[in-house]
């Protein structure tokens, strides 16, 4: 049984203590076009990278202050420089709420952090999730001079950026002494300026359905969800104007 991803929030900005700017409902979609982004440090060639080792994760993260951004997989699943995570779902959100990573052994971690039990994160603990985003969605650069890694750098919103995100979560649960196993994919794009919505729906100028609305600012393109007990088999969803990443902007 899939992960309700639309209720839960923005997975890929957890771990930086951002997690509440996509939480359902909370955002509005500007009414007219952005204005660029202004960097202040004058140009790209003035970035930041994770290679120069001056990235951190934000003050209220668990590795705030013990090791800076790296390049490969850090200890919850997060690989910043590849645009990609790949672990636990719990492991998403424990960072950014001040615990350590999950590693599978629920009663050693729970002697030491009794109130991870209590989050909303922790019952998914069990599921597997793999993240993959663009650098609109989330950048491996500092080039605004803010210490964090950009998000839909040159606009003020996530809005025409061109930003796009995927996941491909799976899990198993127990029903009438069988083990049935599920996998959930979902891809999400940011959309144009001058996209409307209408019952809930992203649609170009032209009329053109884009996908339902989620988080605001964007449009989900295509799911893919297979659960044999449940009776779910493949795409349960491909948007009209085509599911492929690059063309909404």
């Amino acid at each position: 049984m899939k992960i309700d991803f639309k209720f839960l929030g923005a997975i890929f900005l957890a771990s930086l203590g951002l997690a509440a700017t996509f939480t359902a409902g909370q955002l509005t979609v500007p009414k007219s076009k952005p204005q660029p982004y202004i960097n202040v440090l004058g140009s790209k060639k003035d970035c930041v990278t994770i290679q120069d080792g001056q990235l951190d994760y934000s003050p209220a993260h668990y590795l705030h202050g013990e090791e800076g951004l790296s390049t490969g997989y850090d200890l919850y699943g997060y690989n910043y420089q590849a645009h990609m995570f790949r672990g636990s779902y719990a492991n998403v959100y424990l960072g950014a709420g001040g615990y350590p990573p999950y590693e599978g052994d629920d009663e050693a971690y729970l002697a030491e952090n009794p109130g991870a039990a209590s989050t909303w994160y922790w019952p998914y603990r069990k599921d597997e999730l793999i993240m993959k985003w663009n650098d609109a969605w989330l950048s491996n650069k500092d080039c605004t001079g803010d210490g964090l890694l950009d998000r839909h750098y040159d606009h003020e919103t996530y809005i025409a950026s061109g930003a796009w995100e995927t996941n491909h979560q799976s899990g198993a649960y127990e029903q009438n002494g069988e083990t049935c196993k599920w996998n959930y994919f979902v891809k999400i794009v940011a959309v144009p300026d001058d996209a409307k919505t209408e019952g809930g729906i992203w649609y170009t100028k032209n009329g053109a359905e884009i996908g339902p609305v989620i988080w605001s600012q964007f449009a989900i393109t295509q799911e893919v969800y297979n659960d044999p007990c449940g009776g779910a088999h493949g795409v349960e969803y491909l948007s009209p104007a085509g599911p492929g990443f690059g063309k909404w902007k």
